[in-house]
């Protein structure tokens, strides 16, 4: 407890410049005309020195310290007759201490305590027995009021600009927030990418390259069909590289290193139903309605959500065939695949596939729905074509759970 109360003294510029206040009032009244008696002198400075030596303690205990030095001023001009103005300019630093606390009741006390003792000690009096006059308690009221409200106001400055530093980490705490929520969107952005652009590609070279290979084994001496698959593998891995490019070079820190190859969209729907086809399944495209020119977003989307469909139905479905219909509508495109395979089940239907296509739609603000039918499977998944919720870059939110 002693070494927290010792923690608590400060010697601030108010406490030395009241003290050096203090010592030179001191000197005057010593070397004055009529000093006083010795003993009254001693102990009326004794008493201005210790209400100065408790300013010390004013930012722990600004009530406490205000009456201390209250009483040793009352005390100090009671005893003295040198009447110096130093006791009192400490009892209004001190003032201005409880002020600014906001200790408005406790302030208004003493000041009306300190007015009350002076008033009535000087109106009792009578002819020279006054010390001052009414203008001068006129004047002290306007002091104890402009300290009082001074002290109000630096307690309201520093309560602003408390709150204005408040406002600005905040600021800054969401600001970094936004950018790590960015950064991680557009993470999963670049593996959403990755992952349709790799998985389909490698599917259909794996499953290509498979069945050559079982077709040679067969008939020993034809090269015919593993030519064809060789160069069916070196020009899927061609365009699998190319979109790769395409889709890392975000990362690049170089403007002029960023890649100039077109991004993948529905005008290259017949390419990618080409490559599906030559893995021996039965590819139609069927496109309704005006075509209309799409936002490379949206067309993105939906290029990716068929290329997905397609790189589950030559994987898993067994299908023979496979319909691709694009239907441009008022304010929306809707894009539908339907196979001939044997469905879906659970197991298969809780990979990342078709969460990664519900994403693509979910984040401009499209829905997009996969399940078994009479014949085989159908994804089903509509775009709208007015702004998108998503940022631009096709941000989606986190996966969901499961």
């Amino acid at each position: 407890m002693p070494s927290e109360r010792l923690g608590a003294y400060r010697l601030d510029r108010a406490v030395l410049a009241s003290g050096i206040v203090l010592v030179a009032d001191c000197a005057l009244r010593s070397l004055g005309p009529e000093p006083a008696a010795p003993w009254t002198t001693v102990l009326g400075w004794g008493l201005a020195v210790v209400g100065w030596l408790v300013l010390g303690l004013r930012s722990s205990y600004p009530v406490a310290v205000a009456a201390v030095s209250l009483v040793a001023a009352v005390g100090y001009y009671q005893i003295t007759t040198a009447d110096g103005p130093s006791p009192m300019i400490v009892f209004m630093v001190a003032l201005y201490t409880v002020a600014r606390a906001g200790r408005l009741v406790a302030v208004v006390a003493l000041t009306s305590a300190v007015m009350v003792f002076v008033g009535y000690g000087e109106f009792i009096a009578v002819g020279d027995q006054r010390k001052i006059d009414n203008m001068a308690i006129a004047l002290l009221s306007g002091w104890f009021l402009s300290v009082i409200a001074f002290g109000h106001a630096m307690r309201a400055r520093a309560a602003y600009q408390a709150e204005a530093e408040q406002r600005a980490l905040a600021a800054e705490r969401e600001r970094d927030a936004r950018v790590r929520q960015a950064a991680t969107e557009e993470r999963l952005r670049i593996a959403r990418e990755i992952h349709d652009v790799l998985g389909h590609t490698v599917s259909l070279m794996n499953i290509q390259a498979a069945a050559a290979l079982h077709r040679s084994i067969k008939r020993p001496g034809r090269t015919e069909e593993l030519t064809t698959a060789l160069e069916f593998v070196r020009d899927t891995s061609r365009e699998a590289l190319r979109e790769l490019r395409a889709t890392l070079g975000v990362l690049r820190a170089d403007d002029d290193l960023a890649p100039t190859a077109p991004t993948a969209g529905l005008e290259q729907l017949g390419e990618l139903a080409e490559r599906a086809s030559a893995t021996g399944l039965r590819v139609t495209v069927r496109v309704s309605g005006e075509p209309s020119a799409l936002p490379p977003q949206i067309s993105l989307a939906a290029y990716r959500i068929v290329q997905e469909s397609l790189t589950n139905i030559t994987r898993h479905a067994g299908a023979t065939s496979a319909r691709i219909e694009v239907a441009y509508g008022p304010g929306e495109l809707r894009v539908r695949i339907d196979d001939d395979g044997r469905g879906s089940t659970p197991e298969a239907s809780s990979g990342s596939g078709i969460a990664g296509m519900t994403e693509r739609a979910r984040a401009f603000g499209g829905e997009l729905s996969a399940a078994n039918t009479e014949s085989g499977f159908r994804v089903s998944a509509r775009l709208p074509l007015g702004p998108a919720p998503a940022p631009a870059g096709l941000r989606a939110p986190a996966p969901e759970a499961g």
